[in-house]
C-alpha cells in the first residue's frame, strides 16, 4: 500500500488567521511523524498565505522522514528550492485568487519551461514530481521533460457526487497510473482525499504515496494529530 505524506499547510492557515506564532506547523510536522506519517508536505505559495520561508527552512532541519515542497515553477521558487534543498519538489499550478489548487499543471503546453525547471532542480539532486491531471498528454509530457514522479490530481474523483461518476474518475486514475509506469514515471496522488474515499485510490497499481492535508488537519483539530494521522494510515490500508 502507498505511504502517507501529511500536508501541514492548514496548520499555518490557522496561525495566519491571527498573524501570531501558533499553532506551529513545525510542531505539527513532528507530531505527524511521531504518529506514523511517512513524509511531510508543504506548499510555499507566492503570496505566503500560510507557509512561510522560515517554516520551510526549519522543517528542512527537523523533518526526519522526507520533506516534499510544493511550489509553482517560477524563478523565485526555484531559487528558494535550490537554497533549502528539500527531499523532493512537487511542481503545481498556482493562481492568487484560488482557495486551493484547482487542477493539474499544464506540462504539455509548457514543455521548454518545464524542462528547464526540472533540469535545474534535478541537477541539484532534488527529484521533481509534476502535479497533473490523469491525462495521457500530460503524463507523456512529464516523462518527456524527465521528471521522476507525477502526482495525479484526485480532485474530480474526490468531488464526485454519485457512484457512477466516482467509478469513472477512479478508472481514469487507474489508466493514468498504467500510462505513467509504462513511461518510466513513479506515481503519487493527492487532492481532496478523505478518510471515506482514500482506500480505492490507495489500491491503484503502482501508487507510491498519497499526499493528504485538509481532512487530516480538520480531524486533528477535534481529536488530535496522533489519532488523525493514525486513522488515515488505517483508512489507506482498508481498516476502519
Amino acid at each position: 500500500m502507498p505511504t502517507l505524506g501529511v500536508n501541514i499547510d492548514h496548520v499555518a492557515t490557522i496561525r495566519q488567521a491571527r498573524r501570531t506564532v501558533e499553532p506551529d506547523p513545525v510542531a505539527a510536522a513532528i507530531l505527524a511523524e511521531l504518529s506514523g506519517a511517512d513524509g511531510i508536505t508543504v506548499h510555499l505559495r507566492e503570496d505566503r498565505r500560510h507557509i512561510h520561508e522560515r517554516d520551510v527552512h526549519i522543517l528542512r532541519q527537523t523533518v526526519r522522514t522526507h520533506l516534499n515542497l510544493e511550489m509553482a515553477p517560477t524563478t523565485e521558487m526555484v531559487a528558494i528550492a535550490l537554497d533549502i534543498k528539500p527531499d523532493y519538489i512537487t511542481l503545481v499550478p498556482e493562481r492568487r485568487e484560488e482557495v486551493t489548487t484547482e487542477g493539474g499543471l499544464d506540462v504539455a503546453s509548457n514543455i521548454p519551461r518545464m524542462r528547464e525547471v526540472v533540469a535545474q532542480l534535478q541537477g541539484a539532486n532534488i527529484p521533481v514530481s509534476m502535479f497533473i491531471d490523469a491525462e495521457k498528454a500530460q503524463i507523456e509530457a512529464s516523462a518527456e521533460i524527465q521528471a521522476k514522479f507525477i502526482e495525479l490530481h484526485t480532485g474530480c474523483y474526490a468531488e464526485a457526487t454519485d457512484e457512477a461518476t466516482r467509478h469513472q474518475e477512479l478508472t481514469i486514475l487507474a489508466d493514468g497510473c498504467k500510462i505513467a509506469i509504462a513511461a518510466g514515471l513513479r506515481v503519487n496522488a493527492g487532492h481532496g482525499l478523505t478518510y471515506g474515499n482514500v482506500y480505492p485510490v490507495a489500491c491503484l497499481e503502482g501508487m507510491e504515496e498519497l499526499n493528504i492535508g485538509h481532512t487530516i488537519i480538520s480531524r486533528a483539530v477535534l481529536v488530535g494529530m496522533e489519532r488523525a494521522v493514525r486513522e488515515m494510515k488505517q483508512a489507506i490500508n482498508g481498516f476502519h
